[in-house]
């Protein structure tokens, strides 16, 4: 936790993070940060989704989070699904080719 302060809910249960509060979560444990309407955070993360034995994500329903906004409505493997209405809402990006001159001593 860099800066800031938000929520850390780890097997249903919720503990608050402030900076430089540390977090490590050990394969196949249920936990989530979300941030309330009070709260704003900074946060560094660093993971291996799916790698290893027992590869894959599992997102369950979690009652807490659900507080937050932050629950599936029905146990998914499935990221894209997970994620869709948050990526519905970015902005798009668009790829442009690369032009002479962008760059300094180019």
């Amino acid at each position: 936790m860099l800066a800031g302060e938000c929520t850390l809910i780890v097997e249903g249960k919720e503990r608050r993070l402030a900076q430089w509060d540390f977090f490590y979560g050990a394969p196949k444990t249920e936990h989530i940060i979300v941030a309330s309407d009070t709260q704003s955070a900074v946060i560094l993360a660093v993971g291996g989704r799916g790698r290893g034995v027992g590869a894959g994500v599992l997102y369950p329903v979690c009652r807490a989070a659900a507080r937050y906004g932050a629950s599936v409505a029905r146990e998914t493997s499935n990221p894209a699904t997970v994620y869709a209405k948050i990526r519905a809402k970015l902005p798009r990006s668009r790829f442009v080719r690369y032009r002479r001159g962008w760059l300094p001593d180019d």
